[in-house]
């Protein structure tokens, strides 16, 4: 399964629902510091009911310390300023799927790291702002789970 990655996530509910992602799809869910919420808070826990033991994730101090441990991953950077649309991408297994903070979304500074490999978009109605950050994740990590025949699911 490809990666999750929320880059400096700033709701704990929405965290604690892509730990239950992480945990049902056997994704890695990678945290980019700094976070707006203590990995301990209530909602984050609630939101991820039980799976938090069942979840791979890990916590990096910044996005470089990331790309360090995965150096030829491609990175996809998830925004609505991108033009390619999330599907028509042929997904691995090593790749990284990088979303932006809840009110914000990603920074160009980030958008224009040079590892990031594409920028691609969930399509939407125009004249909306976006997805919840979870629900996006959880699109990218269905169809990058569907087009390797949802490997090791039932």
């Amino acid at each position: 399964m490809p990666h999750i990655v929320f880059h400096e996530p700033c709701i704990a509910g929405n965290t604690g629902n892509a730990i239950r992602l992480a945990a049902i799809t056997g994704a890695r869910l990678h945290l980019i510091e700094p976070l707006g919420f203590d990995l301990s808070e209530p909602k984050l826990k609630r939101a991820g009911l039980d799976y938090h033991d069942l979840a791979v994730m890990d916590v990096h101090t910044n996005i470089d310390a990331l790309f360090d441990l995965y150096p030829s991953s491609r990175v996809f950077a998830f925004t609505t300023r991108a033009t390619t649309n999330f599907t028509d991408i042929t997904y691995d297994p090593t790749d990284l799927l990088l979303f932006g903070p809840e009110p914000t979304g990603l920074s160009q500074q980030v958008l224009n790291h040079p590892r990031v490999t594409t920028e691609v978009r969930i399509p939407m109605l125009p004249s909306l702002r976006s997805l919840n950050l979870t629900n996006a994740a959880s699109i990218a990590v269905y169809e990058a789970w569907r087009q390797n025949g949802f490997t090791a699911g039932v």
